[in-house]
């Protein structure tokens, strides 16, 4: 099925300007990782605009105060060492972010490197690896790219097809969709209503 830019501005998922720019990014990723039905398209675009704000944001912000450091990372930061690093996306990246998920050790600087794109963040380099293997690319080489409409819609929808994302937008099960996501139910009462607008329109 092919989505046009006025589906995305009456579903609500984007504005006008946002939906002419990432259209054929979305329809491109979406035939390429099986995102073809109704429910399936409804699901994915609902929680891609939510984790994106309406797909404009394409890169994770770390620029933490010492606040929201203790807050979001209290595994990582604690009172004194949140002062340290407030307000250095860089060096709290490669903190959080640095020793896993593939990365090298904080002072890599793999963590800043790897960081989340994409309107489903891609983060750490095994999946920037495994994301271009799929696509047959080298993302891991650049991944800048992935802030890009196209890689950001592709990384999205391989997340979507390699986490089984499909099946559950096949039963509807909009909580499930968003805890394997999310890990949680943030944004749920949002993303169900995005969700349920899509329906509506992709129908």
């Amino acid at each position: 099925m092919q989505i046009t830019a006025e589906q995305l501005i009456q579903a609500e998922l984007t504005d006008s300007a946002t939906a002419a720019r990432v259209v054929d990014a979305l329809n491109a990723a979406c035939q390429k990782f099986g995102i073809d039905s109704t429910e399936r398209v409804a699901g994915f675009l609902a929680q891609c605009s939510h984790e994106s704000n309406g797909f404009k944001v394409t890169q994770e912000n770390l620029n933490y105060s010492a606040a929201g450091l203790v807050k979001v990372f209290p595994k990582y930061f604690g009172e004194n060492l949140a002062a340290i690093y407030a307000k250095q996306p860089q060096r709290i990246a490669n903190r959080v972010y640095g020793g896993r998920m593939g990365n090298g050790p904080e002072a890599s600087g793999d963590g800043y490197k790897y960081r989340g794109r994409g309107f489903i963040q891609l983060t750490g380099k095994d999946n920037y690896n495994a994301f271009g293997l799929a696509i047959g690319e080298d993302v891991a080489a650049n991944p800048d790219e992935v802030s890009t409409s196209k890689y950001a819609a592709l990384s999205a929808a391989w997340f979507w097809s390699a986490h089984g994302l499909n099946a559950l937008a096949d039963a509807k099960d909009i909580v499930s969709m968003t805890k394997r996501i999310n890990g949680g139910t943030i944004g749920l009462d949002e993303r169900k209503k995005l969700y349920e607008q899509a329906l509506a329109v992709f129908a």
